[in-house]
């Protein structure tokens, strides 16, 4: 039994659909992937977690500065609703970021985050963050996200970001594939109107 050899045709169908595939699976794989790069490698300031805030408080003060952007394409508006605030460090801080969806359709999308400078990413802890959360916007909808967090007191040990003066907390917003649950919602709306 003779095997068919493909066809220069076959072969380029097949290569193409192997990339496609490829550029498929990874650009699915991105947050998550981002997600797990960042804490591994400390890329992007990674920060810490904490289930509460911290329990010394010293009496000198850090600015924290939010920056917000969004992916190429994606439709929303996203930015924070206080640019800088000014809090001791060791102090649990409280800010918000606003998301509006300005279509008529909803829209999903997922943030990442980064922090700078990439020395302080280690002290700068989050006790709640929307980060990595999928959310989802309803046409029209605007949405307050809250970030709680507080800069670790032992930052005024690390050699280099004991003389940090700022940190920049960055969050970019990708748009992301619906939830089942709510694509088929959109789905069945559509098939009433008709």
């Amino acid at each position: 039994m003779t095997g068919k050899k493909m066809t220069g045709k076959q072969k380029s169908v097949a290569a193409t659909l192997g990339v496609v595939l490829l550029f498929g699976s990874l650009a699915w794989a991105a947050v998550p992937f981002y997600d797990w790069f960042c804490r591994v490698t400390g890329f992007g300031g990674v920060t810490n977690t904490a289930e509460a805030g911290s329990d010394v408080i010293l009496d000198k003060t850090i600015k924290i500065r939010f920056d917000a952007s969004l992916e190429r394409d994606m439709p929303w508006t996203f930015k924070p609703v206080e640019r800088e605030m000014e809090i001791k460090i060791g102090e649990t801080g409280l800010a918000f970021y606003e998301a509006h969806n300005p279509t008529d359709k909803p829209i999903a999308g997922t943030a990442s985050y980064n922090v700078a400078p990439y020395s302080a990413g280690n002290y700068f802890t989050k006790i709640d963050c929307f980060c990595f959360e999928m959310q989802v916007l309803q046409p029209g909808e605007t949405v307050l996200m809250p970030v709680t967090f507080f800069v670790d007191p032992e930052i005024v040990n690390d050699r280099e970001a004991k003389y940090t003066g700022h940190i920049t907390l960055g969050y970019t917003f990708y748009e992301t594939d619906l939830p089942e649950e709510t694509a088929a919602v959109k789905v069945q709306r559509t098939g009433d109107d008709s």
